[in-house]
C-alpha cells in the first residue's frame, strides 16, 4: 500500500521590482561641481588667514616689489582686524591691543614711503575681510591676533628673500621680528605653548 504525496503548495506571486503603480519616481541629481556659499555662517571658514578680495592689478610683477606690496596689503588687513580684536579682548589686554595697531599703522605709513619712493603703485586697503574665524569672545580676538601676525610675519619675509633692496630687507627684517614678538605675547595671553617660533614666517 503505497502512501499518497502531499498536494504541491501554489507557488508565491513573484516580488514587484518597480515602484507601486502611481507612484512618482524621482530620479537623483546630476553629479556636479559642490555649492559655493556667499553667505555669512556660524562655522569657521576653511581660509588660514583674512581673506582679501580678488588679486590686485596693480601688483608688481617683479618679485621684490610684488612681496612688498603683498606686505602692505597684510598690513591693511592686520588693522583692520585689531578693530575687531579690540572690540572683544579682555580690559586687560587693551595695552597690548593698542600697542600693536599703532606698530601695523606705523608699519604701514613706512613700507607706503619705501614703495613711493620706488615709483610701486601701493595698494589701498579693502572695505571688508572674511576673517579665519568667528570673533565673538576674548579667546577668539586673542587666536585672530596671533593669526594676523603670523601672516604679517610670512609676508615680511617674503619681502626679506625676494628683494634685491638693502634698505627693503633691512626694514624687512624689523617688521619680521615685531610681528613675531607681538604673535608671541598673543600666545601668552591665549596660554598657548610654544609661545614663540623658532623661525617666524616659514614652514620650517
Amino acid at each position: 500500500m503505497t502512501t499518497p504525496k502531499p498536494p504541491t503548495p501554489p507557488a508565491p506571486p513573484p516580488v514587484p521590482h518597480g515602484p507601486p503603480p502611481g507612484a512618482t519616481v524621482t530620479e537623483p541629481p546630476a553629479p556636479g561641481p559642490a555649492p559655493t556659499s556667499t553667505t555669512k555662517s556660524s562655522e569657521a571658514p576653511t581660509p588660514t588667514s583674512i581673506q582679501e578680495p580678488a588679486p590686485d592689478p596693480d601688483r608688481p610683477k617683479d618679485g621684490g616689489p610684488a612681496a612688498l606690496f603683498d606686505a602692505v596689503v597684510a598690513e591693511h588687513a592686520a588693522i583692520y582686524g585689531y578693530g575687531l580684536v579690540s572690540a572683544h579682548v579682555m580690559p586687560d589686554e587693551n595695552d597690548l591691543v593698542s600697542e600693536s595697531l599703532a606698530q601695523h599703522r606705523e608699519r604701514r605709513e613706512a613700507a607706503l614711503t619705501l614703495m613711493n619712493e620706488q615709483s610701486v603703485k601701493a595698494p589701498l586697503p579693502a572695505p571688508g575681510y572674511q576673517l579665519p574665524l568667528v570673533v565673538n569672545n576674548a579667546n577668539n580676538a586673542a587666536r585672530l591676533a596671533v593669526r594676523m601676525e603670523s601672516d604679517c610675519a610670512v609676508a615680511w619675509r617674503a619681502v626679506l628673500e625676494q628683494t634685491d633692496s638693502e634698505k627693503d630687507r633691512e626694514f624687512a627684517v624689523k617688521a619680521l621680528t615685531q610681528c613675531a614678538v607681538l604673535a608671541a605675547r598673543w600666545r601668552t595671553v591665549l596660554g598657548a605653548w610654544p609661545v614663540t617660533e623658532a623661525f617666524p614666517g616659514g614652514n620650517e
